[in-house]
């Protein structure tokens, strides 16, 4: 891709006009500005395309044909769970839109953008995303990558075709299975004795490390690690089989080095997300499920990142290390 560095990206974002497609201006922003990562000519965030712009084509200004080519290379590149949690993430976002917001949101602001050139064996980005979607996926030859990558709703639960749609339900529910199979003493362990209420490796944090916390999967029986795998499929699964399948293997190789963590309630309403955050970080994966206060309901509002430690935006595959 012939880029070689990590840039942090704090600034508002004045390139898209106010009455964009879905909102009738720019977002309400932290002190400071807006917060994006930027990887070479690619930014991605958690803020909506009004607040930190994305480069590339946003759906609403393609025709028909155009978008239908856009989604059919996105599906090709995603597994069928994978394809089908992105559609539920922006079908959560034109929910929002529906209901009006000061920022750009809806299907319609979503971004696609190529980055280098698409080749057999010379390493490709493609770069997908919106509010609460930022897909990275970098091709080279046989390999393939989807780290960083950032999912997350508002509403987590909406209706869509008369029926109930709850985004990252899997993320979600698998995680409190996990803790519910953890005895007394693997509780005191996981839990932290903190407060976590945002990302702590999200956007603009690319190539930071911090000190693993909570329970080591080495301290886990075959049942509990096979649940942690559970969990950690629901990221690393979005990606089709041919790239999901050796993603797994190195986070098995790495699995009695990984750690899980938690912070706040043990349980959550069924039919509904929770309000806990957890961290799953290993020597490959850092995974990170944060509910957000924003909106006054955190249970319906939830961030996650996922990254590879050694291998976002596939430095191994371009050497850009």
């Amino acid at each position: 891709m012939g880029e070689s560095a990590w840039v942090r990206q704090t600034a508002a974002n004045p390139a898209l006009p106010a009455g964009g497609p879905g909102g009738s201006g720019f977002g309400m922003g932290p002190p400071g500005g807006f917060v994006g990562e930027q990887y070479g000519k690619a930014v991605w965030s958690n803020y909506p395309v009004s607040d930190v712009l994305r480069p590339g084509l946003q759906l609403g200004s393609l025709s028909v044909a155009q978008r239908d080519a856009a989604m059919h290379l996105l599906q090709s590149m995603l597994s069928p769970m994978g394809y089908q949690k992105v559609l539920d993430i922006m079908g959560s976002d034109q929910a929002l839109s529906e209901t009006g917001q000061p920022f750009c949101s809806g299907t319609a602001c979503y971004t696609v953008g190529i980055f280098g050139e698409p080749s057999d064996n010379k390493p490709w980005m493609v770069e997908f995303g919106g509010h609460h979607l930022g897909l990275n996926i970098v091709i080279a030859g046989n390999n393939g990558v989807m780290t960083p990558t950032l999912t997350g709703a508002q509403p987590s639960v909406y209706q869509r075709d008369g029926k109930s749609v709850r985004v990252l339900a899997q993320e979600n529910d698998k995680a409190f299975a996990l803790l519910d199979e953890l005895d007394g003493t693997q509780r005191k362990q996981a839990i932290l004795n903190y407060e976590v209420d945002d990302l702590v490796l999200g956007p603009g944090h690319a190539g930071e490390q911090i000190q693993p916390e909570g329970l080591k999967a080495s301290a886990m029986n075959d049942r509990q690690k096979a649940l942690l795998l559970d969990v950690i499929a629901e990221w690393a699964g979005i990606v089709q089989s041919a790239y999901a399948g050796p993603r797994m293997e190195e986070v098995k190789a790495g699995l009695n080095d990984t750690y899980f963590a938690w912070s706040g309630p043990m349980t959550h309403r069924p039919g509904q997300n929770g309000s806990s955050y957890y961290r799953i970080q290993g020597p490959r994966i850092v995974i990170e499920f944060s509910p957000q206060g924003v909106g006054g309901d955190s249970t319906m509002h939830v961030h996650t990142i996922y990254r590879d430690p050694t291998n976002d935006y596939g430095v191994k595959f371009n050497g850009a290390e």
